[in-house]
């Protein structure tokens, strides 16, 4: 293997890393954010819902632009602006500020999931087998990560400015160093006089199935981080501080699970991986609607790691062999139905909790979950040149 790709796997590992640190500094403080600036809970929930929406026409944005620059040059210049804006969020007092400060975090941050992913995509094809669940690993150690810095932030009291702006300054400069090794893969040279191979167009109706999967995945994610500490203490009569322990054990597991997917993709296939993780996800929440009490619950979570883990980064591999011609765009829309189904996880299963029982409210991300049987046919797609077995390396560009 040419020393570029792999400098490039690692660069690209370095990248879902510091993401996954970021992402858990915002989303575990979201409560000394508000704090900080004052906002109702009746307007948070619009704030928060309103990083998704932005993240969506980032995705959107994305699509268009990579048809005039290469996604490793998005992804370049983006990172770090992302962890600016992190630093912003921290450090301003008035309500326009964090306004804008999560308005451009939800914008940049979808342009950065669908560089991010067009890179892994690209940089998997070119490999010839399964890699892509090591990038995730990856991102699911930086959340670890960034959810013990935002522990001890909160443990010594620092303020969001103070906690955040040290880590922007590791990782702005990790980052553009990394970004020097990307690697995007090109097309091999045309002979003179030749015609250039058309780009396989992207339907939507082959592409659909796996926009359902991944919103389904994520309506299940969203559940457990949103929902999680708040059912094991208020329904399963765990104490306060053990009800902080499923998101913990959640993230532990999809280390865990990814770090080990690509060998079971490259020995069973994406979709035998697929449906695997599908049923032990669908367990899991069966185990904790029907816990009697919390250790048996946080079982249940721990199964859901194992099982949720797998399904996400297959699905984006997956789009990428069912469109080899057009993988940047296929990415693009894919991530599109990542936030969908954060936006429709957490308030549904909190609705139905509310009207009803949250132990029937966990049944309904389970039955979707299950749903992603149906379509795994869709990970079957071109395995035979990037799932299962070897290929020749292609020709690359380092960005």
């Amino acid at each position: 293997m040419d020393a570029s790709l792999r400098h490039g796997r690692a660069s690209l590992a370095v990248s879902f890393f510091s993401q996954g640190v970021v992402f858990a500094l915002l989303v575990t403080r979201i409560p000394a954010i508000q704090d900080r600036y004052g906002i109702s809970d009746g307007l948070l929930p619009v704030f928060l819902a309103a990083v998704p929406v932005l993240a969506g026409a980032g995705s959107v944005a994305t699509e268009h632009l990579v048809k005039r620059v290469r996604p490793s040059v998005v992804l370049r210049w983006v990172q770090p602006l992302v962890a600016l804006v992190l630093v912003a969020a921290g450090a301003g007092n008035a309500m326009w500020q964090i306004a804008v400060a999560l308005g451009l975090f939800g914008i940049c941050v979808g342009g950065l999931d669908a560089s991010m992913n067009m890179l892994g995509v690209s940089l998997q094809q070119t490999y010839g087998r399964s890699i892509m669940l090591g990038f995730h690993a990856a991102y699911s150690l930086g959340g670890i990560t960034g959810a013990s810095l935002a522990w001890a932030g909160a443990h010594w009291h620092l303020s969001l400015a103070v906690l955040y702006a040290p880590v922007a300054a590791v990782l702005i400069p990790l980052v553009l160093l990394a970004s020097r090794h990307y690697v995007d893969q090109r097309q091999e040279p045309v002979a003179e006089g030749a015609q250039a191979p058309a780009a396989t167009p992207v339907a939507m109706r082959l592409l659909l199935p796996l926009c359902l999967v991944m919103s389904f995945a994520y309506i299940g994610d969203s559940t457990v981080s949103n929902w999680g500490a708040k059912y094991l203490q208020d329904v399963l009569g765990s104490s306060e501080q053990l009800s902080t322990v499923p998101y913990n054990i959640y993230m532990v597991t999809t280390l865990l699970g990814r770090a080990a997917g690509d060998l079971g993709v490259r020995r069973f296939g994406g979709a035998a991986v697929v449906r695997f993780g599908t049923v032990l996800a669908a367990v899991g929440f069966g185990v904790v609607a029907a816990a009697p009490g919390p250790w048996v619950g946080m079982f249940g979570f721990t199964l859901l790691g194992f099982g949720l883990c797998v399904i996400v980064p297959t699905t984006f591999a997956a789009a990428g062999r069912l469109f080899p011609g057009a993988s940047d765009t296929a990415i693009a829309r894919l991530n599109i139905f990542n936030y969908v189904g954060f936006l429709i996880g957490a308030p549904l299963v909190g609705a139905i909790g509310d009207a009803w029982s949250y132990r029937g409210a966990m049944l309904i991300p389970m039955v979707l979950v299950l749903a992603t049987l149906f379509y795994a046919k869709s990970f079957d797609t071109g395995e035979a040149r990037y799932g299962v077995g070897h290929e020749r390396p292609r020709t690359a560009d380092v960005g």
